[in-house]
């Protein structure tokens, strides 16, 4: 179904580049919108053009500055709503605060439920994201979500470096026993073995690897996880990939946070390459190692698709 007057992107200040590349290849403009801040700090949103009956799409993600980031959302679909706009949905290539995904102790929040009741309050009908931190987040939302995967992406770029450099033993390694399932899904798409980190959290800040589960000895290791932090747990898994014997190592992850000592943590690390996604900017924290893939030809193809209300699913099949 066509909408009724058509479809309309508008972007945030999280990450305007991957938004103007979605619009490129969707071969729509940017829509016009000003966001701004009072002296004081707080966020000042207009949409500057006509959105009156509009499929309007908003591209933030919740990256640092997180709550900046977040109130930009929050103020721009209250704006479109007011605007009458048909659909407003919210397109969030990293969702932030999805680590408290439940009560793990006393006397906590579930901010990522919290953060979902915001969204729909604000006035989003819909919310695409991508590669959520725990997949049950999408039910915190009383709204339709779509969850992209960056695995397709990921992996043509392991595919071409299997035969580029015609390796012959390549390893799926998860860092924890929590992301074993995604790497599952990894080896079992690049013809890989698997194998897992086994470790336990010393503190909030530390772990200590106690033993890797699998065969890693003369093989090429590629760690995946979907976002890297600070760079502790996926640096210790990298040395522990070593340490047991493997010829090389290679880190894939979704949303490259990279927090205080991150990038100084990468560099110094037993890593050949650290590939990443441009769901979260990397200006300015870029070293040798690093390399960007980009996630715009995905999310435009699922904006698309959502807009002539045809399969999310079916770029995931096969």
């Amino acid at each position: 179904m066509i909408r009724s007057k058509g479809l309309k992107l508008f972007a945030g200040n999280s990450n305007r580049k991957l938004a103007e590349a979605i619009c490129h290849i969707l071969e729509v403009p940017l829509g016009h919108g000003r966001i701004e801040k009072f002296p004081d700090g707080e966020i000042d949103v207009k949409i500057e053009e006509d959105i009156r009956g509009v499929d309007t799409f908003f591209i933030q993600s919740t990256s640092p500055p997180v709550n900046d980031n977040l109130m930009e959302a929050l103020l721009f679909a209250d704006a479109a709503r007011r605007a009458s706009a048909e659909r407003i949905t919210a397109v969030i290539p990293y969702y932030g605060y999805a680590r408290k995904d439940r009560k793990d102790e006393g006397r906590v929040p579930i901010s990522a439920k919290m953060i979902a009741n915001c969204m729909v309050s604000a006035g989003f009908d819909r919310v695409l994201t991508m590669d959520l931190h725990a997949a049950q987040i999408q039910g915190f939302f009383d709204i339709p979500v779509d969850h992209l995967y960056a695995a397709p992406v990921i992996n043509d770029y392991f595919r071409d470096l299997k035969q580029r450099l015609d390796v012959q033993n390549m390893t799926i390694v998860s860092p924890d026993v929590g992301r074993s399932k995604v790497a599952r899904g990894y080896a079992k798409r690049l013809n890989a073995g698997l194998a897992i980190v086994d470790k336990r959290r010393v503190s909030g800040e530390q772990t200590e690897v106690m033993d890797m589960i699998g065969k890693v000895e003369d093989q090429v290791c590629v760690l995946i996880d979907d976002m890297i932090a600070t760079g502790g747990s996926i640096v210790d898994a990298a040395k522990a990939c070593m340490k047991f014997g493997a010829k090389e190592v290679y880190v894939a992850c979704t949303h490259a946070l990279f927090c205080g000592p991150a990038v100084e943590r990468l560099k110094n690390a037993p890593i050949k390459e650290c590939i990443v996604t441009d769901t979260v900017p990397v200006d300015g924290k870029e070293f040798d190692q690093l390399k960007v893939l980009s996630v715009a030809d995905l999310l435009a193809e699922a904006i698309r698709r959502i807009h002539f209300s045809e399969s999310v699913s079916l770029l995931f099949k096969g």
